[in-house]
């Protein structure tokens, strides 16, 4: 397949309902993004549903919601569709519940833990170093070099008394825009080295479990909450991520040109997008 340059407005009448990334899409961490305004006012003014669907397990929907409108986007909470709903699923799939889980990440990613049934705690906490899983949420909300290291080092002690410690990350994601050319990391970048250095100190060590996109489940989650058969396109900026994720469920998917930028035989067949945005406009 060989995506095509496109506007976003000449997707409208192609598609029954729109799915959007947050962040490289709508926003970046100095605010929203060219055109995400008014690509939001055009669906609305076609009447068709969108969903924010993102890696993004920092913020409960309510937040995203009101940081969203902050910056100028009409976007309800029950439209933000985040990774952070699969760790419910994964709690009672793998027999976590109430197992004690230090969560890196903010007040509302540890909200998130309790709410999958977690006994969610935070790095510095009492009992934070006594641990049955560990959650990498997000880059933000504690302080990164402390947090990591308690969390390698209440891990190791986890693994030394024999306890099938748990690693979950809700948020794939290695990088995120800053805005302009600046990037960071973010959750996916901080499960690596929390996995390697365990594995360092533990050999058989467990191997993090990413539940986030490009894994089916948020997309699932998305198509059914806009309902139907309605032909829905994913609009993301990572290949690896939004782009490979929509096309493993079956949609369509539109690149906007940031964290990835499409190079012709440079990714795999699976991960090419069928249209290429300069941005939202």
């Amino acid at each position: 397949m060989v995506p095509a340059p496109a506007r976003f407005v000449d997707l409208l009448d192609r598609y029954d309902g729109f799915l959007f990334d947050a962040y490289g899409v709508l926003v970046d961490a100095s605010g929203a993004r060219a055109g995400a305004e008014h690509a939001i006012a055009r669906v609305r003014a076609a009447g068709k549903p969108l969903r924010v669907v993102t890696n993004d397990a920092s913020r409960l929907p309510a937040t995203a919601a009101a940081r969203f409108a902050g910056l100028g986007l009409a976007i309800t909470a029950d439209e933000v569709v985040s990774s952070g709903q699969l760790l419910a699923g994964h709690v009672a799939a793998a027999g976590l519940a109430g197992a004690r889980a230090l969560v890196l990440g903010t007040a509302d990613a540890r909200a998130w833990a309790a709410r999958a049934g977690l006994d969610a705690r935070a790095p510095g906490a009492p009992g934070a170093d006594d641990l049955d899983a560990i959650v990498i949420a997000d880059d933000g909300g504690f302080s990164l070099r402390d947090g990591l290291d308690a969390a390698l080092t209440a891990g190791a002690r986890a693994l030394a008394r024999g306890r099938a410690l748990a690693l979950v990350c809700p948020n794939p994601d290695l990088v995120y825009p800053r805005g302009g050319d600046a990037h960071g990391f973010t959750a996916g970048a901080l499960a690596l080295m929390l996995e390697a250095g365990l594995r360092r100190l533990h050999p058989a060590a467990p191997a993090v479990v990413y539940l986030g996109k490009p894994a089916p489940a948020l997309f699932e989650l998305a198509r059914a909450s806009v309902g139907g058969d309605a032909r829905l396109v994913m609009v993301g900026d990572q290949l690896e991520t939004d782009i490979a994720g929509a096309r493993a469920a079956g949609l369509d998917a539109a690149l906007v040109t940031g964290v990835s930028r499409w190079t012709a035989g440079a990714a795999p067949p699976d991960r090419a997008p069928h249209w290429l945005l300069d941005d939202l406009s």
